[in-house]
């Protein structure tokens, strides 16, 4: 399990759900050279740029990288963007430490293309580029030379998959349902919604899809409007909790709580204690924390010369009041055991 107090995922185990086993280890240069001994010289100093710490997904994201870097002697400096949209300032914050003597980057760009420019600079320098949660679109990296030494994240068709076999199982067949994405044309909410789809197949009957921006009074307003419209609606999915808790609040302004279901991606604080007290019905988990610590290792692993795999998938798990204590009690690291695929790969302190 994840330890705060410990040496942690050097001796053998990281939580995430359902007993997942490692992921398959396909060798993948890591980009880098130079030694990770933690003595503040470049090759072992790391810089991490974020999504917006305005949403909870990313503020345990930011944790998992500095209890990591904390716990493993890795200097390690965080910038995150304004908020959820802020592409441009995303993108000046990582040119500014791309100039400076950092020997690994984490980045978790906003959207697949707007870090291309400065992630150019740095791989061109030879520095290994760890991409977190957010996939860096395949064309831009390699019309722009970028070396990506390993991708960290979610399977987010089958989070999607799972939220769309859950709704499936609990509403009747023929039920009306909404689906309310992220920002339009973004490959992780098109992602969840096409795995969605796919698992509910012709059996539910999808009457509207609109985009949120990932924020929650934007769904709010939007599922407001749907519920006035149509008024059989039985069921919503959001591609991540932040809008999925608007729904809630939209479902609960209309009398409504009970009577529509309501699932979501993330698994934040939030969205677990209202599952556990009745709004939100259930939410596909991921782990952010250990997305987050995750690419610190990857990191180590890179700096030290050593080969990682080409992906490294982070497992979901359904959540619904069943398994919300067991999960908030755990919180933020993951609630189950899996073999942490970097255990062998990191070097020795």
């Amino acid at each position: 399990m994840f330890s705060k107090d410990a040496t942690w995922m050097r001796t053998a185990r990281i939580a995430l759900p359902l007993g997942i086993a490692a992921v398959a280890l396909t060798a993948c240069s890591g980009g880098g050279s130079g030694d990770a001994s933690g003595d503040g010289s470049s090759s072992s100093k790391v810089a991490a740029v974020i999504k917006g710490l305005d949403n909870p997904f990313f503020q345990y994201m930011e944790e998992g990288i500095n209890d990591t870097a904390k716990t493993d002697g890795v200097d390690v400096t965080v910038q995150a963007a304004a908020d959820i949209g802020d592409t441009t300032g995303q993108a000046d914050k990582l040119t500014t430490l791309a100039g400076q003597d950092f020997g690994c980057f984490i980045v978790n760009p906003i959207t697949g293309s707007n870090l291309v420019q400065s992630l150019s600079q740095i791989s061109s320098a030879g520095k290994p580029i760890i991409n977190i949660d957010q996939p860096i679109d395949a064309d831009a990296a390699k019309a722009a030379n970028i070396d990506v030494a390993t991708y960290i994240g979610t399977d987010n068709e089958a989070a999607g998959g799972k939220a769309g076999d859950f709704v499936k199982e609990n509403v009747a067949a023929g039920s009306e349902v909404a689906i309310i994405g992220g920002i339009a044309g973004d490959v992780t909410s098109a992602a969840r919604i096409d795995g969605f789809k796919a698992a509910i197949g012709s059996d539910l009957d999808v009457i509207q899809e609109s985009a949120a921006d990932w924020k929650r009074e934007v769904a709010l307003t939007t599922a407001t409007d749907i519920i006035a419209a149509n008024p059989n609606v039985k069921a919503f999915f959001a591609a991540n909790d932040d809008m999925g808790l608007g729904i809630v609040k939209a479902v609960e302004n209309a009398g409504l709580t009970g009577s529509i279901t309501v699932v979501s991606v993330d698994g934040n604080q939030d969205a677990l204690e209202s599952i556990k007290s009745g709004g939100l019905t259930a939410t596909v988990a991921q782990y952010p924390f250990a997305v987050g610590s995750l690419g610190v290792q990857a990191c180590e692993v890179a700096t030290s010369g050593g080969d990682l795999p080409k992906n490294i998938e982070s497992p979901t798990a359904l959540v619904t009041s069943a398994e919300a204590d067991k999960v908030l009690a755990s919180f933020p690291q993951p609630f189950e055991e899996f073999e942490n695929p970097l255990t062998d790969l990191l070097p020795s302190k």
